[in-house]
């Protein structure tokens, strides 16, 4: 069974950092790309985030370049998503998803696994 289970959101202030983790099982995890997501309450799911699998290519949102980190550690079936200099805009549920096999990152549809979100709040 694929399962993805993002934790280490939490409650921060502006400027403040939290790292995120998503930890998967059930698939072998290094053949694929693994995305982070967000909505925040009564806006749409937006993509935040994603790492290819062979040669870790990433890419971000205008909205979080230079602010936020993607990266996976295969040994430990794990991604993080590194957020530094937070704003109360990035205050949402945060998700990770899995792309299909052979899929690299694109739009929310090549993503078929999804996770449980992780809490983000960003206080002004």
């Amino acid at each position: 069974e694929v399962q993805l289970q993002a934790s280490g959101g939490g409650l921060v202030q502006a400027g403040g950092s939290l790292r995120p983790s998503c930890l998967a099982s059930g698939f072998t995890f290094d053949d694929y790309a693994i995305g982070w997501f967000r909505q925040a309450p009564g806006k749409e799911r937006e993509g935040v985030s994603c790492i290819s699998s062979i040669g870790g290519i990433t890419t971000y949102a205008n909205s979080v370049k230079g602010r936020f980190t993607i990266s996976r550690d295969d040994a430990k079936n794990t991604v993080y998503l590194q957020m530094s200099s937070l704003r109360p805009e990035d205050t949402a549920v945060y998700y990770c998803a899995r792309a299909g096999y052979g899929s690299t990152c694109g739009s929310e549809p090549v993503f078929g696994s999804w996770g449980q979100g992780t809490q983000v709040t960003v206080s002004s």
